[in-house]
């Protein structure tokens, strides 16, 4: 008899955790709806905008909603949360790792580019100078044969 209630009182446990579990996905997926719906509302209101700051202001607060967004994502539905310490560690400092890299590297190309400007005047001249469009019109080459010629 005793066997038989284990089996009851474990049966009502994973019914509890299904609809518990049911109930945090659909929490998760509605808050990760917001975030994304707000970033989209900024990305609209962003292509308004001429203020350099404003820009970059609104850029930085949809970066940082995808951070969220990233990170609500690895928790619930690769099952983080759950998970201990050790392994979340293995896990979100190659990602930060990761992160440095992408600015480190964006940073140095643009430093790049900024000093290659100032040292060359040539290069400088040359990034600010318009190209032209070809001599010829319709894209074809001059020496092209055109349709209906006897040649």
């Amino acid at each position: 008899m005793h066997f038989m209630e284990n089996i009851q009182e474990i049966t009502h446990h994973h019914s509890f955790d299904r609809e518990a579990g049911k109930k945090e996905v659909i929490r998760v997926t509605v808050i990760l709806t917001v975030f994304t719906l707000i970033e989209l509302a900024l990305g609209f209101w962003l292509m308004g905008i001429e203020a350099q700051f404003m820009r970059h202001l609104i850029k930085g607060v949809i970066c940082i909603l995808m951070l969220a967004k990233a990170f609500y994502i690895v928790g619930y539905f690769m099952h983080l949360k759950h998970e201990l310490r050790n392994m979340i560690m293995t896990i979100v400092v190659p990602l930060l790792l990761f992160f440095w890299f992408i600015i480190a590297f964006l940073a140095d190309g643009n430093s790049y580019k900024n000093l290659k400007n100032k040292y060359d005047p040539y290069h400088l001249e040359q990034s600010k100078t318009k190209v032209e469009a070809p001599a010829h019109e319709g894209g074809e080459h001059p020496d092209a044969k055109k349709e209906g010629s006897k040649e």
